[in-house]
């Protein structure tokens, strides 16, 4: 007999691995108190927190007995709440962080792109091992609850950080080619190992779409920086790339790939291009001091990109949205 599970979390994810559940024989069913098994994946921490304790949360509206199997990304010490919440409403909690091996893969959410490390108090049963080997190109049982999310942010780090070099990478050589002109094609390889390098690549095809979006690796990179301020690690780097992806959602970018991260980088014109509008940073961040301001007035629709800079009559008003990811940053700040 087919086992059931419910979904609870983001389409985008459910959409890509419920054709692999059902050719493992999961049935899905929309009633969550009627699943064997529960699976979830939410894109920020406070979403997270809600599906598990706000009102009707699962800890309270799962039936007694059944697993819990969750995939975001959060930091150690909630993951291991969570478990004890669980465990005693007479749940069973699994924790297994989706962890893409490739930020910018064309499929992010194909089997193997997902790599599933899972933390758990108990034995797993064939059912639920037979779930997550669907979803997940390789599983790997790491121990007790918060584990499994500090693996995934040794996975992530990394990759976050070379996707921003990468892109940074193009950026002046971009820039630079405008004036000195570009290497020619038996050039690059002498020079720019980055040249064959995934990111370059997705970002020169302008793959601005996928799967596996900002917002995702924003909440990924949040965790993990909550993680680190738990441990009293201060961690630079992590915090200038979190800048970047903040603004890119504010701008418009949040549903859009990783490799949308490289338009930060290029002048408004192709960010609009690419359906992002830079007049909601003003709004975000502050306008400028004064039009007489030099560094401004530079900016002053010199891409012919028809948007006036130092306008006061911005109307956005869904920059608190985001505040998930900083808490001590007010994005309706004018």
């Amino acid at each position: 007999m087919a086992k059931s599970y419910a979904y609870v979390g983001a389409p985008l994810f459910i959409g890509a691995v419920e054709g692999r559940l059902a050719d493992a024989g999961f049935s899905r069913v929309s009633d969550v108190a009627s699943a064997d098994i529960v699976v979830t994946f939410a894109t920020s921490g406070s979403a997270l927190e809600d599906l598990y304790f706000g009102d009707g949360g699962l800890v309270t509206t799962a039936a007694p007995g059944s697993t819990l199997v969750d995939l975001s990304a959060a930091t150690p010490n909630f993951a291991r709440e969570i478990n004890a919440v669980a465990t005693v409403n007479d749940l069973v909690m699994v924790e297994a962080p989706a962890t893409v091996r490739s930020l910018v893969a064309a499929d992010a959410f194909a089997r193997e792109n997902l790599l599933g490390p899972v933390a758990t108090e108990a034995e797993l049963t064939d059912e639920v091992r037979r779930l997550l080997d669907a979803i997940f190109g390789e599983v790997v049982e790491v121990g007790a609850p918060g584990r499994a999310q500090l693996l995934r942010n040794t996975h992530t780090l990394p990759l976050a950080a070379d996707l921003v070099s990468a892109i940074e990478a193009v950026a002046l050589d971009d820039a630079s080619a405008r004036s000195v002109g570009a290497l020619d094609a038996d050039q690059i390889p002498l020079f720019s190992p980055v040249s064959a390098d995934p990111v370059v690549q997705a970002v020169r095809q302008q793959r601005y779409t996928g799967d596996y979006t900002a917002e995702m690796l924003l909440a990924e990179l949040s965790a993990a920086l909550m993680a680190a301020d738990d441990a009293e690690v201060i961690l630079p780097g992590v915090e200038a790339t979190m800048h970047l992806l903040e603004l890119l959602v504010v701008i418009g970018g949040a549903d859009m790939a990783p490799a949308a991260l490289s338009l930060v980088y290029q002048d408004e014109a192709a960010g609009a291009r690419a359906g992002l509008d830079w007049t909601r940073a003003e709004v975000a961040y502050g306008h400028p001091a004064s039009e007489e301001d030099e560094d401004w007035s530079a900016y002053d629709d010199e891409d012919g990109c028809g948007h006036d800079h130092f306008r006061e009559d911005h109307d956005y008003d869904d920059y608190d949205d985001f505040a998930p990811y900083n808490d001590d940053f007010d994005y309706s700040s004018n």
